[in-house]
């Protein structure tokens, strides 16, 4: 059963050529951090195209009982009227972030260095994700954290009423991780320093530079380096935000796999720390194209066109791209599947602790389905069987996770049978017009 609703058991058949252009929600990554930004801001910063899934409305819900002032102008246009780094009032009430794993931790780390308390709990899904990777580098800035056993929601953050800045190696690739000690650090006196091992998505320090904070990211011996000086008094901005590549990966895959489509996915964000499905699906000989490649807002954007692509290999994906497209793996074993060869997917040991385990979810529901799957702790491989297609015919578990039922939505489109799933309402978690978006393409998606 979905945190938020009843759940709402979906099906999704075999469609005919999808076409037209698929103009999907802004991106989740920059929605969450330009609120949470917005809120530690000194004045008004306006937000056009913010995503208003459940996740993001979440963390305005929480920004507002921090004490900041956020508006919803209608059209996903937004105002935030901050309160400034170190302003964050205590709130009243518990807050529930919901499904999100990106906002409980980034809003735990800019309140962590504040002296205030506040308790976090989310839906079943979250409540069961650790949150202990965020609460012992946050304990070193001198917060306090109490939670269930295994670091688990519901939990209670102190704030630190005297913090220290910290220098903090991240154990395992984790922009959440590293999001939640840069936006602590903001309040913290003098240089708090990140190091990461491999470089994951750095919307956070593109806009903690756009709001004016002294920041520096430098390549060095020990790894990516990012320096931090606390304490400064944050700009607000105008954030145009790009439309979201992870939701945008879902009509670009169905296009590939659905004989006859042609369809264009317009100003999706190509961050580099973002683009690695892109890259892979074109290793594997996706037709897939850049059109009109521009940068807005500080960040590179371009028109995809994805057309059917019948002749796709499986081919081994880089562990050192996973940080790229953790989010996507799911999918991309939805094109695996009719691909021809074995897609080989290693490094992934996260897709373990996301809303669900991932890796279990796919591999399972895929079996069901008639396609050869194999994995173990932190690897996973699809032997697909080319255009010739997959029998589906199966109802799938998605597990409160809403990238798991979009991806058997989009297998659906192409299988033999009709695929379902028990649960489609964590969709409206990120993409609350996935449905009607497909359906204008030409996907056939029933609520059952």
């Amino acid at each position: 059963m979905s945190g938020h609703a009843t759940p709402i058991p979906m099906t999704s058949s075999r469609a005919d050529a999808l076409s037209g252009v698929a103009e999907v929600p802004g991106d989740k990554s920059i929605s969450h951090r330009s609120l949470i930004l917005g809120a530690m801001a000194v004045g008004e910063t306006r937000i056009t195209g913010l995503l208003e899934g459940e996740d993001v409305l979440d963390t305005a819900k929480a920004m507002r009982a921090f004490g900041a002032d956020v508006i919803d102008h209608g059209g996903g246009e937004w105002s935030v009227h901050g309160v400034g780094v170190g302003g964050f009032a205590e709130p009243d009430q518990v807050i529930d972030c919901g499904n999100s794993g990106t906002g409980v931790r980034l809003i735990m780390g800019a309140m962590a260095t504040s002296p205030i308390t506040a308790t976090f709990t989310g839906d079943a899904s979250l409540n069961k994700r650790p949150m202990a990777r965020v609460t012992d580098p946050l304990a070193l800035f001198g917060a306090r954290a109490v939670g269930r056993a295994e670091g688990r929601l519901p939990m209670t953050i102190v704030g630190a009423a005297e913090p220290i800045p910290v220098r903090y190696e991240v154990p395992v690739p984790s922009a959440q991780v590293k999001s939640a000690v840069l936006l602590a650090g903001l309040n913290a006196p003098g240089q708090t320093v990140v190091i990461e091992q491999e470089a994951t998505r750095d919307h956070t320090e593109r806009m903690l530079q756009g709001f004016g904070a002294d920041i520096v990211v430098e390549e060095t011996g020990e790894g990516r380096v990012i320096t931090l000086t606390g304490q400064p008094e944050l700009r607000p901005q105008a954030i145009a935000v790009p439309r979201d590549p992870s939701s945008a990966a879902f009509p670009v895959c169905a296009a590939l796999i659905v004989p006859g489509s042609d369809i264009l996915v317009p100003g999706i964000g190509l961050n580099p720390t973002r683009a690695g499905l892109f890259a892979t699906l074109r290793e594997m000989g996706a037709d897939l194209t850049y059109e009109n490649e521009r940068t807005e807002g500080g960040e590179p954007v371009a028109d995809l066109r994805a057309r059917y692509s019948p002749e796709m290999q499986g081919i081994e994906v880089p562990p050192s791209r996973a940080a790229s497209m953790i989010d996507e793996y799911p999918i991309l074993s939805v094109v695996a599947a009719f691909a021809n060869g074995q897609t080989m997917m290693r490094g992934v040991r996260e897709l373990r602790v996301k809303e669900s385990d991932r890796i279990a979810a796919m591999a399972d529901g895929l079996r069901a389905n008639g396609v050869s799957v194999e994995d173990g702790p932190d690897w996973w491989a699809v032997t697909g069987s080319g255009a010739s297609g997959v029998p589906g015919g199966a109802i799938c578990a998605s597990h409160l996770d809403h990238r798991i039922a979009m991806s058997f939505m989009v297998l659906g489109m192409a299988t033999e049978s009709p695929v379902s799933v028990d649960d489609g309402a964590p969709i409206a978690t990120s993409f609350p017009i996935f449905e009607p978006l497909m359906a204008a393409l030409g996907a056939r998606i029933i609520r059952t």
